[in-house]
């Protein structure tokens, strides 16, 4: 027995696509529905200020919190130590630090810049929880102009508040 080919005309047969082009049209709008979009937000920081010696520098106030372990500190670069904020429990007492940020704030109005000073170890929400309390409190702006750097040793701050 032989097989016999049959040969084909010179035009191939078209391809019915319409099956695959309900799957695209049932597909794509479903995949964009259950997509999930995040939202980045950028927080603009700046570096500290170098220190400027001289009588302006004592003049200016440089807003630090220092973020440790077990309290939030409240100084200024300049070496004043304003207040301590022990720690409530496992959590900072960021209501105690609003509240004392919102008395600087209505002595300095014009003052819009701090400085946000960490310890090893501190995580990153606490950060954020920080600056947002230094931001702004009940809607009102208190130092919107944020600089971030390491914390001093804990017992820099008492030579300070000594010395």
């Amino acid at each position: 027995m032989r097989r016999r080919f049959r040969r084909s005309s010179g035009s191939p047969e078209e391809l019915n696509i319409t099956a695959f082009m309900n799957l695209m049209v049932i597909l794509v709008p479903f995949l964009l529905i259950t997509a999930v979009f995040s939202r980045i937000t950028i927080l603009e920081l700046n570096l500290p200020p170098a220190a400027a010696g001289g009588e302006s520098a004592k003049k200016n106030l440089q807003l630090e919190v220092i973020v440790r372990k077990n309290a939030l500190e409240l100084n200024d670069q300049n070496g004043r130590f304003y207040k301590r904020f022990d720690n409530k429990g496992n959590t900072y007492d960021l209501a105690a630090l609003s509240q004392y940020l919102q008395q600087i704030k209505a002595r300095l109005p014009d003052k819009s810049d701090a400085s946000i000073l960490l310890e090893e170890d501190i995580s990153y929400d606490t950060l954020v929880k920080v600056m947002d309390t230094v931001r702004a409190s009940g809607g009102a702006e208190l130092f919107p102009d944020i600089s971030i750097g390491d914390a001093p040793a804990a017992g820099a701050a008492t030579k300070k508040k000594g010395g």
